[in-house]
C-alpha cells in the first residue's frame, strides 16, 4: 500500500449561502447541472446520483465538467484561492 497526494488542479466553486444563492443559481445553470428545490432545499444531479446541498456547501465543477456539493470543512481543508 502506498501513500497518494492530490494532484494540484485549478477547479471553479462557489459556496451556497444566503447572500449568494443567485450567484450559486448561475454557476450550476452556466454548468449545464440540473437541480430542483423541495422542501425548501437545494438538490442537484450528480454523476452519483441526486445530492442534497446544504446551506454552507460549496458547489464544485470538476476537471470533467462535473458539477458536486463539498462540506465548508472539508473544501478549505483541501482547497487555498487562487
Amino acid at each position: 500500500m502506498g501513500k497518494y497526494k492530490k494532484r494540484p488542479v485549478a477547479v471553479e466553486a462557489v459556496q451556497y449561502t444566503a447572500k449568494q444563492k443567485e450567484e450559486a443559481i448561475r454557476f450550476l445553470e452556466e454548468k449545464k447541472c440540473p437541480y430542483s428545490f423541495r422542501y425548501g432545499a437545494l438538490f442537484i444531479i450528480t454523476l452519483e446520483g441526486t445530492m442534497r446541498v446544504a446551506e454552507g456547501d460549496w458547489l464544485i465543477c470538476g476537471i470533467k465538467g462535473e458539477v458536486y456539493p463539498c462540506k465548508d470543512e472539508i473544501f478549505r481543508m483541501t482547497y487555498e484561492e487562487e
